[in-house]
């Protein structure tokens, strides 16, 4: 027999016994012996209200254990009470055993969701309608070059008009953003109703490595077309010019009066050659653009490499009267890199700086090398010339360009493609007319 049942039939069977003895003494005894037995009767009701509401207790405690998440109540006390008591209490561990497992599992993901926020690459933030910053991840910060965020408006101080930009993307929309440090930023925008709030979700992604990528393919292609086409033309015209020549000297020349007019014919001749060859050998000068070979990267120590590159141009920039000079932040900074390519490179820059200080007074060509990140050094080749035409900046990568009267226009492009296959990146800033500074920046071993 169920023991719950037991102790409510003993209970009311007390109960109605100490009723009929109250009443009993009531008339026999007087009013303090009924009052005695009616303090008992009493306290026999309550410790049957409080026993029969024993399951409303037990039930509010398990409610407030699911409203607080307080998981740790186990409900076991009065089981033997008998089975219903037991069918109950296991029923509610089994429903807070389901709560726990769930935020477990919940907790768990959350934290694997923002461990996967917190290192992806790719630039992730968030805010709401005023502009507060719900989450931004350390990828966000290095491609904002800032180091906190609050507000998007706080943007302002380091790129202007971003933060308008961000506030009035739409959502599913993307735009490409030019940060002051020349890097080309993809940024895409979603919203989300989060507990009756809309929340903009910003990502950023660094494609300037890509659009140089392309950029490099496309030029390549053209260079290789372009030379193909050129070559195809131009090698049939010189060996045509060359029999033409023995034809005037052999067959014509002997049998004619007319000299001064062969002599004209000989010379236009020659012309037509000069020039043609000079198209041949100026399209040759690019086989180097469309065929550089991949590089051999081995551990190179920079102090070494900027050591070596400098006691080589020494002579040159000594006999130029330029004041040469070089500086690294730390001796210990090696990089992964084919050497002789990443020598071609500093020598090709160091000789652009000393072609643009040919007309300056007190000229000078300063190297440093520092660090720029943890995982990132930066070789500067700065010189105090004359700068670059603010039109011309922004073309001396491009193959073929060229500000000099003798150059062919592919050093430079020569060099970023270098660079790039280094996985590094090669940038100009102008300094207003007082000076160029060309910066390498390479991943560190």
């Amino acid at each position: 027999m169920n023991r719950f049942s037991v102790n409510i039939f003993l209970r009311i069977l007390l109960l109605t016994a100490s009723i009929t003895a109250g009443v009993w003494l009531w008339y026999i005894g007087g009013i303090i012996p009924g009052m005695i037995v009616a303090i008992l009767i009493a306290v026999q009701v309550y410790g049957i209200y409080y026993y029969l509401n024993r399951v409303n207790r037990k039930l509010t405690l398990f409610l407030e254990s699911i409203r607080y998440e307080d998981f740790s109540i186990r409900f076991n006390a009065d089981n033997k009470l008998g089975k219903s008591f037991r069918a109950l209490n296991q029923q509610f561990n089994e429903v807070l055993d389901a709560f726990r497992q769930t935020r477990a599992e919940k907790e768990a993901n959350l934290k694997y969701i923002d461990t996967i926020v917190q290192h992806i690459s790719i630039g992730m933030l968030s805010f709401d309608a005023e502009g507060k910053i719900e989450l931004i991840n350390p990828s966000a910060f290095r491609l904002l070059n800032i180091y906190r965020l609050r507000n998007i408006s706080e943007l302002k101080a380091t790129h202007p008009d971003l933060p308008e930009l961000l506030l009035q993307l739409r959502s599913g929309h993307k735009i490409l953003y030019r940060t002051r440090q020349e890097q080309q930023l993809s940024i895409h925008a979603a919203t989300i109703r989060l507990q009756g709030r809309l929340v903009k979700l910003i990502s950023i992604q660094n494609i300037h490595t890509e659009l140089q990528e392309k950029e490099l393919e496309a030029w390549q292609n053209l260079t290789k077309i372009l030379r193909h086409e050129i070559m195809n033309s131009v090698t049939p015209i010189v060996s045509l010019i060359s029999t033409m020549q023995e034809i005037v000297e052999l067959d014509i020349a002997p049998h004619t009066q007319h000299t001064e007019a062969i002599s004209d014919l000989q010379e236009a001749l020659q012309t037509v050659e000069s020039r043609s060859k000079g198209i041949m050998n100026f399209v040759n000068a690019y086989r180097d653009y469309t065929t550089l070979p991949k590089p051999q990267f081995t551990n190179v120590n920079l102090k070494a490499l900027i050591t070596s590159v400098s006691n080589l141009l020494m002579p040159e920039l000594k006999q130029a009267g330029i004041h040469y000079q070089y500086s690294l932040e730390t001796d210990n900074i090696d990089i992964h890199a084919d050497i002789a390519q990443l020598q071609m490179v500093l020598i090709n820059l160091i000789k652009n700086a000393m072609d643009a200080l040919e007309h300056t007074a007190g000229p000078f060509i300063n190297v440093k090398v520092f660090m720029n990140t943890p995982q990132q050094v930066c070789i500067a080749i700065i010189d105090n010339g004359p700068g670059i035409d603010a039109d011309a900046l922004n073309k001396i990568f491009i193959p073929f360009y060229t500000t000099k009267k003798k150059g062919s226009g592919i050093g430079l492009s020569l060099s970023q493609q270098i660079i790039q296959s280094h996985g590094g990146q090669l940038r100009v800033n102008n300094s207003g007319g007082t000076g160029t500074t060309f910066h390498i920046i390479l991943g560190v071993v």
